[in-house]
């Protein structure tokens, strides 16, 4: 028995090294690091001097940091929450079709997020365009004249938020889509044989089966919104706007244009941490409301 056991735990070994010394150098590592960088006044490359914790004081001071946070949030509550219910609205419609409709439906709201984000940037600054955009002929029905969004900050965080539902909707879909089918449909024909309606199937069966789907979908779209980088750096033409900066931005401005890697490092932990606790707390309240 000895003998297999050590087996088992040889092979258990020679499986997960590789995997281990990966996470460790790529991720583990690089964290350390970043960690350590935070606490230095130094360039993004080179040596430098320890600072304790000057950097994440100057944070508590620094007016662009408190921009990006507020515009991190705001962009977070603009495309988490509708993004995870229009997925869901979207699935249960498509769940209902059959054969190929249902699949040039799904492939119609995936095809979107195989894109990559500068095509996805020109298609919609070409819809947008102030001189010959589609999306000016309405606007100019409304307001008598056509209208810059990008260039108008109240419209520029709904729009951005919009496009990036539009982006990766479909990835939201397609999870749902297989939540859908792994509820059995004998659970179904029971609820209509008792008489329920469709409301009450979706609220006592669909909606608690599915659940865990949707926890996992708005986790992942809640972590992929933190980081939101590239709509707001493209949209805001470059990054050019301190009104729009968030917090990824932030990071890059101070690390690769002003060159100041410990205060960079400093804004990097905050966003790893807020992802870390806000991530936790999300799984554990949905874990709490699903044992309810």
């Amino acid at each position: 028995m000895n003998r297999f056991r050590r087996q088992e735990v040889t092979a258990a070994v020679v499986f997960l090294l590789p995997f281990v010394l990966t996470y460790g150098v790529l991720f583990l590592w690089p964290t350390i690091q970043l960690a350590v960088l935070s606490f230095q006044k130094a360039p993004l490359i080179g040596e430098g001097q320890w600072a304790g914790f000057r950097n994440y004081a100057r944070l508590l001071n620094d007016k662009l940091f408190a921009t990006a946070v507020w515009n991190t949030l705001y962009f977070v509550l603009l495309s988490v929450v509708p993004s995870t219910l229009l997925g869901l609205v979207i699935a249960l419609g498509v769940n209902r079709l059959k054969g190929w409709t249902q699949s040039v439906i799904l492939a119609c709201f995936f095809l979107p997020y195989i894109l990559p984000v500068s095509v996805v940037y020109r298609i919609w600054m070409w819809i947008t365009d102030n001189q010959f955009g589609i999306i000016q002929y309405p606007i100019a029905a409304i307001w008598g004249e056509n209208v810059s969004i990008f260039r108008t900050l109240p419209l520029f965080m709904p729009t951005v938020a919009f496009i990036t539902i539009w982006w990766l909707i479909g990835f939201n879909v397609l999870l749902f889509i297989a939540g859908l089918r792994n509820i059995s449909s004998e659970i179904y024909e029971a609820a209509a044989l008792d008489g329920a309606t469709r409301w009450q199937t979706f609220r006592r069966i669909t909606w608690p089966l599915i659940w865990p789907i949707t926890v996992l979908v708005a986790t992942i779209q809640l972590i992929m919104q933190l980081k939101i980088f590239d709509q707001i750096y493209l949209f805001g033409q470059g990054g050019r706007t301190d009104s729009t900066l968030g917090m990824v931005e932030l990071v890059y401005r101070s690390a690769f244009q002003k060159n100041q890697g410990g205060y960079a490092a400093a804004v990097a932990v905050v966003l790893f941490l807020v992802i870390v606790i806000v991530s936790v707390l999300q799984f554990q309240l949905a874990r709490a409301r699903g044992q309810r």
